[in-house]
């Protein structure tokens, strides 16, 4: 096909055209030209691709917990510091130094998920400064970014693009609205479908993609902005780069894993897809028996597009946590002949056993272990970007000592209901247990969380019909003068939402998964389910499967509770953790990969901006008060038959 002519060729065979036509360089004393430099043979060309997705405002390093074989041979579990954007910048420096024509790419979803989004600075200003460490050669818009619409999306392009850096953006199936700040009357150039480098006088094509359904349905782009097909907007872009002779092509994707295979297997012309959105982590099973995670595939994985042609795939996981180096080599012609490469897992050298540090004996059978692993690497945090992050670190701090809302009645928590001896029975205050409320509807506190989730998404996140929140993932209870601290000590596992299209079948099998959990041979109190928007009532002396009943949905369009439709397709918002079967939601784990989508909000965050959004009292503060009780999940309770 036409993309994988010999450019050379191609530049031959139009000068034997002009110079049969009688063209050629004017070269008489009266109009003199420079002649132009002829085009530089085709020839093979390497390329090594560094590449980051998905960070969502995860600056931070965090503590990771390991299986490395020590001194006597024993894999055994190692605390180490690990990730963070410093060490994302020392990798693309180092990794950087040790390759030729290199080009530094990140595959969307840089915001939404910390503290650093939306609490300290401009909306992602954090990101945007560390994002400028490295300097990328292009930047592909996800989802998250349209969080906070088009206008912030702007200013935090303008962000990314104050300094020497100056990253091109990209995204070929995004169509802002005639009013969005973004549209090309008012922003011309900010994002383009496509960015063109050069590598060793060779052109390389960049194609941004942004995924469609999702960002229109669970983030907040403006009304009128749209987003095309995903193949139909790649092929175009892939037709005007090779309408230009250009037949190395990029796509830098942020649609997820799964897509991206089918998304190649449709396009001609397409060489690699760098990708984003899925938080896939590609590489060799011994990620697993290391305890990095479990793979999805191979890192580098050759696939066929369109045209019987190879096409190189890569991701590189999330949160900061790896580098993506993939290597790619093209034939003469534009052809890619090889892929391969290693996804760089980032950790310090902080080494604990059983919270105590390693011996030295010990310390050097775990980096001969590191080194064999092939992609364990040890990062020392770059100076520069340790120092641009320390201001954003010191305002996290103060901000968490900041009082944020007042509860002046105590907002009880109580992970399951039930009466004096019951399950979790102490884990209420003495008041909130001479009140009896707790016994009969559970904790208030776990109740507020379910119903901020549900206000939030209904806010900001393209709406939810209900969600769920498990009793034992909210900590403690509030009362009094409130801190950010406070809210996060509520929510501190730093769990991520996700949006799931369930039917009202699958919905009230999830009620029971987590009634099961509770209630079954073994059971713990922690996966007890909460719920805004959704509500039942309880007899646990049932058989599994039918121990919730009349089971109803909030209609915020009439302000009443009907019946839960079996048949209908319902939005839920909840945490990854429950989404992807834990604390026993089995359910929920076998929603299909087409109908889960990862909105990657912090709980903590999400509270808080329910909090945020409350009238002030006297204090001046948000006034954070229990939920009326007709918003509880459980209606009424009927617990364990004394024996």
């Amino acid at each position: 096909m036409l993309r994988r002519l010999h450019i050379g060729t191609l530049t031959l065979l139009a000068a034997s055209l002009l110079s049969a036509c009688g063209g050629g360089t004017d070269t008489s004393d009266d109009n003199k030209k420079t002649p132009t430099p002829p085009a530089a043979e085709a020839h093979p060309l390497d390329l090594t691709l560094l590449h980051i997705n998905d960070h969502h405002s995860n600056l931070d390093s965090q503590n990771k917990k390991l299986k490395l074989t020590n001194a006597v041979g024993q894999r055994v579990e190692v605390n180490v510091d690990a990730g963070g954007f410093a060490r994302v910048a020392t990798a693309f420096n180092d990794l950087a130094a040790e390759s030729k024509n290199v080009i530094k790419l990140h595959a969307g979803d840089a915001l939404t998920g910390t503290l650093y989004f939306s609490r300290v600075g401009q909306i992602g200003e954090a990101d945007a400064a560390l994002m400028n460490t490295v300097c990328f050669d292009a930047f592909t818009l996800g989802n998250h970014e349209f969080d906070k619409g088009d206008t912030e999306l702007k200013n935090w392009l303008d962000l990314l693009n104050s300094d020497e850096c100056q990253t091109p953006v990209v995204s070929a199936n995004v169509q802002f609205g005639e009013t969005s700040s973004l549209h090309p009357s008012r922003a011309p150039g900010l994002v383009q479908p496509y960015h063109i480098i050069e590598r060793e006088g060779q052109q390389i094509g960049i194609v941004g993609l942004t995924v469609a359904d999702k960002t229109k349905s669970s983030s907040s782009p403006d009304p009128d902005t749209l987003f095309e097909d995903e193949v139909k907007a790649a092929q175009r872009a892939i037709d005007e780069l090779t309408a230009q002779q250009i037949n190395k092509i990029i796509i830098l994707s942020h649609i997820g894993y799964q897509n991206d295979k089918q998304l190649l297997a449709q396009l001609s012309g397409v060489d690699v897809v760098i990708g984003g959105d899925s938080h896939t982590l590609l590489g060799p099973e011994a990620l697993e028996t290391y305890g990095v995670g479990t793979p999805s595939g191979r890192y580098g994985e050759a696939l066929k597009n369109r045209d019987g042609d190879t096409v190189c795939i890569a991701h590189a996981w999330e949160y900061s946590q790896a580098v993506g180096e993939l290597k790619v080599s093209f034939d003469k012609d534009g052809r890619v002949t090889s892929c391969q490469g290693t996804p760089h897992v980032l950790i310090g050298d902080n080494f604990a056993i059983n919270n105590t540090p390693v011996s030295t004996a010990d310390l050097q059978a775990l980096k001969a272990d590191i080194q064999a692993s092939g992609f364990l690497r040890i990062t020392t945090p770059h100076t520069q970007a340790a120092a641009i992050l320390k201001p954003y670190q010191d305002k996290i701090e103060i901000y968490k000592k900041t009082e944020v809302a007042n509860a002046p009645v105590e907002l009880c928590s109580r992970r399951v209901p039930g009466g004096p001896g019951s399950a979790d029975y102490g884990r209420s205050s003495e008041a909130c247990n001479a009140e009896g409320s707790v016994s009969v509807r559970g904790g208030d506190i776990q109740q507020l969380v379910a119903q901020a989730y549900l206000d939030v998404a209904n806010q900001q996140y393209g709406g939810a019909d209900f969600t769920l929140q498990s009793g034992g993932g909210v900590r403690v209870p509030l009362q009094g003068r409130i801190t950010a601290a406070d809210v996060i000590s509520v929510l501190p596992f730093d769990n991520k939402l996700w949006k799931l299209m369930v039917t009202g079948a699958e919905a009230k099998a999830m009620i029971e998964d987590g009634l099961d959990a509770v209630y079954k041979k073994g059971g713990s109190t922690g996966p007890y389910p909460y719920s805004g928007g959704l509500r039942w009532d309880v007899n646990v002396n049932k058989a599994k499967g039918s121990r919730a009943s009349n089971v109803e949905v909030f209609n915020p369009a009439s302000a009443t509770w009907t019946p839960l439709d079996e048949k209908r397709v319902y939005s839920l918002f909840v945490l990854s953790f429950n989404a992807t079967g834990g604390d026993g939601y089995h359910t929920l784990k076998e929603v299909p990969a087409e109908r889960r989508f990862d909105v990657g909000v912090q709980d903590a965050d999400v509270l808080q901006t329910y909090i945020d959004s409350l009238t002030t009292d006297s204090s001046g503060l948000p006034s954070l008060q229990r939920l009326d009780h007709t918003l509880y999940s459980t209606k009424s309770f009927i617990g364990p038959a004394t024996p």
